[in-house]
C-alpha cells in the first residue's frame, strides 16, 4: 500500500470514529476506537511508542512518545479539544 493510500485509509478510520463518537471525549477514548478501526481494516500499528532523544551526549530512552506508528511509516498524534477557535476553521 502506498503512503497516500495508507494515509487515506487512516483518515477514513478517524472520520468513522468521529462520526460514531462525536466531539468532546478524551484522547484516550478516540485512540482506543481508532485502534479498533485500524484492526478492522487490517492495518498494523503500534501504540504509545517511546522515541529516544539525545541530550548533552546522553541517550534518553523516552524523549518523545508517539500515539500511533502505523505500518512503520505514518505517525499519528491524537488530539481532542472542546472547540476550535473560529480563526482556525477551514472555510470552503
Amino acid at each position: 500500500m502506498s503512503v497516500n493510500d495508507l494515509t487515506g485509509t487512516v483518515i477514513g478510520a478517524a472520520i468513522e470514529v468521529h462520526r460514531s463518537l462525536g466531539p468532546g471525549l478524551l484522547e484516550s477514548a478516540y485512540e482506543e476506537c481508532l485502534c479498533r478501526e485500524l484492526t478492522l481494516r487490517e492495518i498494523k500499528f503500534r501504540r504509545q511508542l517511546p522515541v529516544p532523544l539525545e541530550y548533552k551526549g546522553i541517550r534518553l530512552e523516552k524523549g518523545y512518545q508517539l500515539d500511533l506508528l502505523i505500518e512503520n511509516t505514518l505517525v499519528v498524534e491524537i488530539k481532542s479539544v472542546e472547540s476550535v477557535h473560529p480563526s482556525l476553521r477551514l472555510r470552503f
